[in-house]
């Protein structure tokens, strides 16, 4: 086995391996109502999508183009958002995404920042064009 393969086994607990090696939400949503982009000091950028059904998120993908860290914290965000009213994803914070892993190096903390941050800029997305749906064809990227 590959050593840094092993060492990440070995160094991690079971909710990060879990985001790591999830691949399921790492896409693009076809018209979402909430789109929101943020792009690190680090150079990581993070998109999240979301679709909102009676004010409750009822999918969230994302796509990111940074470190693995970047992509847990984006996969840990869209699985705490996910079923949770659009008021109450608010509430989701960096320090929730580090608690839920356990083993996000605390160097690695802007990571969760930037996805929560992805994250609330696709609910203010949302909020913008709730009233005005047709808005969201002209949205810019």
């Amino acid at each position: 086995m590959n050593k840094k393969y092993s060492e990440l086994l070995q160094n991690h607990s079971l909710h990060y391996l879990e985001m790591a090696f999830r691949t399921d939400k790492c896409a693009l949503l076809e018209s979402p109502d909430g789109y929101g982009k943020r792009k690190g000091a680090c150079g990581d950028t993070v998109e999240m999508f979301i679709l909102v059904r009676n004010e409750r998120i009822q999918a969230v993908t994302f796509t990111s183009n940074g470190c693995l860290n970047t992509h847990v914290c984006a996969n840990t965000v869209a699985l705490l958002a996910e079923g949770k009213s659009v008021n109450d994803a608010w509430s989701i914070t960096p320090e929730q995404v580090k608690n839920y892993l356990e083993t996000l190096p605390a160097e690695d903390m802007h990571c969760a920042e930037l996805a929560a941050g992805a994250l609330y800029l696709a609910l203010v997305n949302y909020r913008e064009h709730k009233d005005f749906p047709w808005k969201k064809l002209y949205r810019r990227k």
